[in-house]
């Protein structure tokens, strides 16, 4: 408990900083730190080896490649939700295709290279997605934040003291329906408060609290699905990296959910707009 506490404390700490340096200042910090964390997070799953075979070390170097190439691909972008671009996701498509072809020795055949395409996609435009977001406008990254933080906390405590019926036992034996519940409920109303005073007002209250409650489920959700990936790998936590709280994967789980629904949730309303 201590190891998690201080953890918590310097995370929170670095997370301040650059919330608080100017945006011009910041957004260079955060470019050099998506990378490395993005870095660290694909090699967690590289390291999953009841989901695929061994990558060959020129595999994993192409990998990485295509997946730093698709974080920082378009995060310049003159509108916020035109990241990561067709051309980016082709090539690295195609560049992790085309060695299985040549696979001779089954190091590297086409299921790995799914496997492997998948992980580049889901991780790199995630982190692409972070700093877009971030570089147009942090406080709505801290909304985003918010509905993942509170929803797991409240999830957690609702279900410590009350939480009778099991969510999904063969995922997660100690999430319960009733902190599920909960957590989704305290989630979407800290965060639709602080998005509606904070962010912007100019928005129809039942679309924000709606799009809020989706986002905490999805990040439940997504906390789900990193859970099953550790379960089928027969592992506690994706890494060590950080004492108390495991790996990279470990502490953005329900972000990527998150993440991916806020992007196609906002791009549906402008649409009807």
């Amino acid at each position: 408990m201590k190891q998690r506490v201080i953890t918590a404390t310097i995370l929170v700490a670095i997370a301040v900083v650059l919330f608080l340096l100017p945006t011009s200042i910041a957004k260079y910090a955060i470019a050099v730190g998506v990378s490395i964390i993005a870095a660290l997070a694909y090699k967690e799953t590289l390291g999953l080896t009841e989901s695929h075979k061994p990558y060959p070390n020129i595999i994993k170097v192409l990998g990485f490649i295509c997946m730093e190439m698709m974080v920082f691909n378009s995060i310049n972008a003159s509108y916020i939700y035109n990241g990561a671009s067709f051309i980016a996701i082709g090539l690295t498509i195609l560049l992790l295709v085309i060695p299985s072809i040549f696979d001779k020795k089954g190091k590297y055949t086409t299921k790995e290279a799914f496997y492997l395409i998948g992980s580049t996609l889901m991780i790199g435009i995630f982190f692409n997605l972070l700093m877009l977001i971030f570089n147009a406008n942090k406080w709505l990254l801290l909304y985003l934040l918010l509905i993942a933080t509170m929803t797991d906390t409240f999830a957690m405590l609702i279900g410590c003291l009350i939480g009778k019926h099991k969510l999904i036992p063969d995922v997660s034996p100690k999430k319960s329906v009733e902190g599920s519940i909960a957590g989704s409920l305290v989630g979407t109303i800290i965060a639709s408060i602080y998005y509606y005073n904070i962010i912007t007002s100019n928005i129809n209250i039942i679309v924000l609290v709606l799009m809020t409650l989706t986002l905490s489920i999805l990040g439940q959700l997504g906390d789900l699905f990193f859970s099953k990936i550790k379960r089928e790998n027969d592992i506690k936590d994706f890494s060590n990296l950080m004492p108390g709280h495991g790996g990279i994967l470990d502490r953005f789980d329900s972000m990527t959910f998150i993440l991916y629904g806020y992007i196609i949730i906002i791009n549906i309303i402008n649409l009807i707009k």
